[in-house]
């Protein structure tokens, strides 16, 4: 088994599957019983068994015990899972070569299936079980001892998103994270390197530091955030990724306005791993459990309830009564069963929390047919890559038994880049979609534009409507759904369900009602301490809601004390005013922070924080840096020229200018007062105090 061996022969490979095979079902049976399954004789059996722990593809130990004939307990190393994982491939495409020989033998003619390593779905039936990356519950106990002496990495919340899916066969047929060679033919083709498609890269990305101190060939463990050891990893590739041309060829451009690539340059690993995944166990979820399915629990479902066509509708919004209209018409179309498959892993930062979406679907699947209808949760991380996300999404849902897929106008488009224009064409997705629909095992329904027609009191397709200058039609756009939601106004009964909007309401009341963050930046001594505090006395005499200060220099004395001045702690001790921030504005006060928060990049990752819970607002104090210097009552900008205070913001370390601010201070030549006045005018137009 060295790499000097020669070697194996297929017949040593295939006692080497059977053998592994039977060790991961039953460990415990005695080596007569494990000889005669594997179907060799004890002596070949024993120097099998010394040829695999060599190979540290197995351990044996000690059993204490009566019966002699049962010495030893035998379990799988995480090494000898994925070795299982890849003779059990390489033995189904062998029969498979075999039976295809023999169907022409007898017919003349090739049997028609297509060889394992050129199709993504190895199941021609929806309903049969998939592979599955974990192994049996008695080896997972083994590996979990096993594993705890490894060395781990901490997985980030999409890297166990990513994690489960490919444990429980979500990401069919990948069997851990992209090598390079795979990772190079999906960004570049959308392809494997074995020719499977594969829209979108599936990277274990960690620092510098981590990867350097690993070897190729070696095992580490993955855990949760708590700890907990979900699976372990053969880590066969280490690369530092061209994220440039990633974002290019998967998300279109190289644009941080897309939230992808912001978080592929700014908050991903700089070096991605691969490597082959053997699942001990699944993440745990406390909340909707009854509804979280593995793609094999759904497959055994639709099995159990006969349903030979589930047409899948991808949500991440609450559903209303257009999208109530729309998956019956394509239930419809399809002449299938309808499966809700909502989001619940990742979404768009932004969007409405996943706790108050379930509860909106919940709240309106009564509204449903029960024997046609069901919903399940999926734990997955969205990218927002549109035309490839569709691809993906599609993946997916064949992966969960479904054999149609609701592919909408501008499916998982992130909205605009930073020119104002949207990221993707209206119908690229659909486009790209039919174009591999095919492949991926599964087809299409197209996404109708649905809305409201006021005389006949129905909703209509927005393009079959045939007498639209003779009607009113009516909609709802998102970002007035969102309005009428701040302000307090009425939701019309045709757009949506009442209790989907008092679900809604629940989490968004009123913008008078919610917390928020005021986030004033700018230079040293730009004024920004002083406008907050008067800010702050304003807002406190208005009463209401209690509002926390969150000075710099208060926060580096009692939040942040052990933090120096490099870039890396700058940025935690802006994350730090974040979190704090973001936990304020979520239970309904008012956060004021003011730091000099010099980096965008930082200060859109506090944004993306705090917009869960609330609005945040941010005021750019626009006092210029020569104006500072003169204001300088502590002589740091003096000490900066002189090169006694090193990495000072503008003067020897850079100051983001924020581009698209709330509102822009300028205090040169206006006092205090009038410079807390224009904050208070500014929340009182976004509805967030009341006059």
């Amino acid at each position: 088994m060295s790499p000097q061996t020669a070697k194996p022969t297929t017949d040593e490979e295939d006692v080497l599957f059977r053998l592994l095979r039977q060790l991961d079902q039953a460990p415990e049976a005695s080596q007569r019983a494990t000889a005669a399954a594997v179907g060799i004789s004890l002596g070949r059996l024993n120097a099998q068994l010394r040829a695999a722990a060599d190979a540290g593809l197995i351990t044996i130990s000690d059993r204490a015990g009566p019966d002699k004939r049962q010495r030893f307990a035998y379990s799988l190393t995480a090494r000898g899972a994925t070795e299982k994982v890849r003779l059990t491939d390489q033995f189904l495409a062998r029969k498979l070569a075999e039976y295809n020989a023999l169907h022409a033998e007898l017919t003349g003619s090739a049997s028609g299936l297509v060889p394992i390593k050129h199709r993504t779905h190895p199941m021609q039936n929806n309903l049969a079980p998939i592979p599955e990356l974990y192994v049996s519950y008695e080896s997972a106990q083994k590996l979990k001892v096993e594993a705890a002496d490894l060395v781990s990495w901490d997985l980030t919340p999409r890297q166990i998103c990513d994690l489960e899916l490919l444990m429980n066969g979500g990401f069919n047929p990948l069997k851990g994270f992209l090598s390079e060679k795979d990772y190079d033919g999906v960004v570049e083709n959308m392809r494997l390197e074995d020719g499977s498609l594969w829209p979108m890269p599936i990277t274990l990305d960690v620092n510098e530091d981590f990867a350097a101190s690993l070897e190729a060939g070696q095992d580490i463990a993955l855990r949760d955030q708590e700890g907990v050891i979900l699976a372990t990893m053969t880590v066969t590739d280490n690369w530092v990724p061209n994220k440039a041309r990633e974002a290019e060829k998967v998300f279109g451009a190289d644009d941080d306005a897309h939230p992808a690539v912001n978080y592929l340059h700014n908050h991903a690993g700089k070096v991605y791993l691969g490597g082959p995944v053997t699942g001990i166990q699944q993440p745990v979820h406390y909340d909707f459990r009854a509804r979280r399915d593995t793609p094999n629990e759904l497959r055994a479902y639709f099995r159990k309830m006969g349903w030979r066509k589930v047409v899948a509708f991808q949500t991440r919004n609450p559903l209303h009564r257009a999208h109530q209209e729309l998956t019956f018409r394509a239930a419809k179309e399809a002449q299938a069963n309808l499966l809700i498959h909502p989001v619940v892993g990742m979404t768009k930062p932004g969007d409405v929390d996943h706790f108050t979406r379930v509860r909106c679907y919940e709240a309106v699947l009564d509204k449903y047919p029960q024997s046609t209808t069901s919903m399940s949760l999926l734990n997955l991380a969205m990218r927002m890559a549109g035309p490839r996300e569709a691809v993906w999404h599609g993946l997916i849902r064949a992966n969960h038994g479904c054999t149609h897929f609701i592919v909408g106008r501008d499916h998982a488009g992130p909205g605009k880049n930073s020119a104002g224009e949207e990221f993707y064409g209206p119908y690229d997705a659909q486009d790209l979609f039919r174009a591999h629909q095919e492949e991926i095992g599964i087809e299409m329904v197209d996404f109708k534009h649905m809305v409201w027609v006021q005389e006949r009191a129905q909703y209509e397709p927005m393009d079959e409507i045939q007498d639209k200058d003779d009607v009113t039609i009516l909609n709802i756009s998102g970002t007035e759904l969102r309005r009428r939601l701040a302000e307090g106004l009425e939701i019309p009964e045709w757009f949506s369900f009442p209790e989907v909007v008092k679900e809604l309401r629940k989490t968004r009341p009123p913008r008078a009602q919610q917390g928020f963050t005021v986030f004033f930046t700018g230079f040293s001594g730009s004024g920004k301490s002083t406008i907050a505090n008067a800010l702050m006395v304003k807002l406190m005499e208005m009463g209401g809601r209690p509002v926390t200060l969150l000075d710099g220099d208060i926060v580096r004395k009692n939040l942040s004390s052990e933090l120096g001045f490099s870039k890396e702690h700058r940025d935690l001790n802006i994350r730090r005013i974040g979190y704090v921030a973001s936990e304020i504005t979520k239970n309904g006060g008012i956060a004021i922070c003011a730091p000099i928060a010099p980096y965008a990049t930082t200060r859109r990752a506090v944004r993306e924080d705090i917009e869960q819970f609330g609005a945040f607002v941010e005021v750019h104090v626009a006092t210029s840096i020569e104006e500072c210097e003169r204001r300088d009552r502590k002589g740091l900008y003096k000490l900066a020229r002189e090169g006694k205070i090193k990495e000072f913001t503008g003067i020897s370390d850079p100051y983001d200018v924020p581009v698209d601010p709330e509102l822009r201070v300028e205090t040169e030549g206006a006092d205090v007062d009038n410079c807390a006045h224009q904050v208070i005018l500014k929340l009182e137009s976004l509805g967030l105090i009341k006059a």
